[in-house]
């Protein structure tokens, strides 16, 4: 698939949204609010780039948060949000997140989801090139036997349509659709021990933290382990901007979350992913 037609948007903006380093609560209340405005027609289309402060360990919208070691998140300082979307955990520190939010029917999101992770994995793909790191997306990557757990690792097996670098799984991505408006999120991790989230998890012992530990290690990496060389956030996110700009033909221009955006994050941070009812729901 080459650069997207953006049909009857040929010629609308796309927002680049660059905030700074959040904690989890207000990171998902802002994609959310983005959703609905966008969603309403309120906004433009949007790719946004951020960051979490302080780490933070993310739940995936139905997952189960007994996989969380409470304790273990307190002791080191570190948040827990639950995501509105899907999938296993992620521990979001010395990383690059990028969202891509548009209405139902934009080109880019439009049909089914494997169809949408195709297209989105384009501008994922044009960002790693800048960086020159050798990544590729794949669709055939194997589901999970039938019967057996996934485990609670976003990061130890792809999907279809994620980037990986020699097999391993460098950008994990999830995506949530409303009755107008499509969200997908995703995570770069640029430097860091991976196996740090296992501090973060249940486990029945050590010797199985250990074991996870070292199996999402051998699993999956970090621009820095791909490269060889640490890369910073700002050169991670102009990176971001225009492969997606080239590689998706998008029209990006940067601004701010409108004022109606601002004081809808603030009331979901309040009501939904600031509340323990919603993060500690299952």
């Amino acid at each position: 698939m080459g650069t997207i037609t953006l049909v009857e948007e040929q010629n609308s903006i796309w927002r680049l949204l660059i905030t700074p380093a959040s904690h989890g609560a207000w990171n998902m209340s802002v994609d959310e609010a983005i959703l609905e405005s966008v969603g309403a027609g309120d906004a433009p289309p949007t790719l946004r780039l951020y960051a979490w402060q302080p780490a933070c360990l993310s739940l995936g919208y139905g997952q189960r948060v007994r996989d969380a070691d409470l304790d273990g998140l307190s002791s080191h300082g570190w948040d827990i949000v639950r995501r509105p979307t899907g999938g296993r955990a992620i521990l979001h520190v010395d990383e690059l997140t990028y969202a891509v939010i548009a209405h139902g029917e934009h080109p880019l999101v439009r049909g089914d989801i494997l169809t949408s992770y195709e297209r989105i994995s384009k501008g994922l793909l044009a960002a790693l090139e800048r960086l020159a790191v050798p990544a590729v997306g794949d669709s055939h990557y194997d589901r999970p036997a039938e019967g057996a757990s996934p485990g609670p690792v976003c990061f130890e097996v792809p999907a279809n349509w994620e980037i990986t670098v020699d097999g391993k799984k460098l950008i994990g991505s999830a995506q949530v659709r409303r009755k107008n408006g499509v969200l997908q999120h995703g995570t770069l991790p640029l430097h860091g021990d991976l196996g740090r989230i296992t501090r973060a998890l249940a486990f029945p012992d050590s010797s199985a933290r250990v074991e996870a530990q070292d199996r999402l290690n051998a699993r999956a990496t970090t621009v820095e382990r791909a490269l060889g060389r640490r890369v910073d956030w700002d050169l991670a996110v102009q990176a971001f901007a225009q492969g997606f700009s080239t590689a998706l033909g998008l029209n990006l221009s940067r601004g701010p979350l409108t004022d109606e955006e601002r004081l809808r994050a603030e009331a979901l941070c309040a009501e939904k992913y600031g509340n323990e009812a919603w993060t500690m729901r299952r």
